[in-house]
């Protein structure tokens, strides 16, 4: 039987999913985070999940990929399928960065696995870097709403030059905040230099 313990998140991404540019901009505030990040150092650790490729503006244009990885992440019962899982902790990670935020980059959905001898088939396995990483705190509330609005805010900390993004790793980490879809609490750890 597949967990239930997660509900889609399938709304709460770095490049917007399912949500259009309009979507978008009405479900977040508009001024810049007074808010300050806390820095992490991080280990390296490994994810095995699905992949695809895409764009912050593929995204935004409506057209995006994200929110389907998601629906075929539930939908296929990945999470059950990931061997040597740590916990059933979700991490939808954002990695292989062809340039910065306005390039294309790997999105993949999964669990942190202890170790990853055997990928299953349709998977990957990516490392995690070791690192800094600046950790911001979604709001509780709807995850279609937070979850952009973070990013929006790790967009603001980036282009006032409050954070340097090192465009190696960067992760949400879904846990058992994030249960109800409508009052979820979601961290996005941000690498940086």
């Amino acid at each position: 039987m597949r967990s239930r313990r997660h509900v889609l998140p399938q709304l709460g991404l770095a490049g917007l999913g399912l949500l259009g540019l309009g979507i978008f901009l009405s479900a977040i505030s508009l001024g810049a985070s007074s808010m300050q990040p806390k820095i992490v150092d991080q280990d390296e650790f490994q994810v095995i999940g699905i992949v695809a490729r895409t764009t912050n503006a593929k995204e935004m244009s409506g057209e995006g990929i994200i929110g389907a990885q998601w629906g075929k992440f539930y939908k296929d019962g990945i999470l059950d399928k990931i061997p040597n899982k740590v916990d059933s902790t979700i991490y939808a990670v954002y990695t292989v960065y062809e340039s910065d935020r306005k390039g294309e980059y790997d999105f993949v959905i999964g669990a942190r696995v202890s170790s990853a001898p055997v990928i299953p088939p349709g998977m990957v396995a990516r490392k995690i870097p070791k690192g800094r990483y600046a950790v911001v705190m979604t709001a509780s509330g709807p995850v279609q709403q937070v979850v952009p609005q973070a990013w929006k805010e790790v967009w603001d900390l980036e282009d006032n030059k409050q954070i340097r993004r090192a465009y190696k790793a960067d992760f949400e980490v879904y846990d058992q905040r994030s249960r109800d879809p409508q009052n979820s609490q979601v961290d996005l750890y941000i690498g940086i230099k």
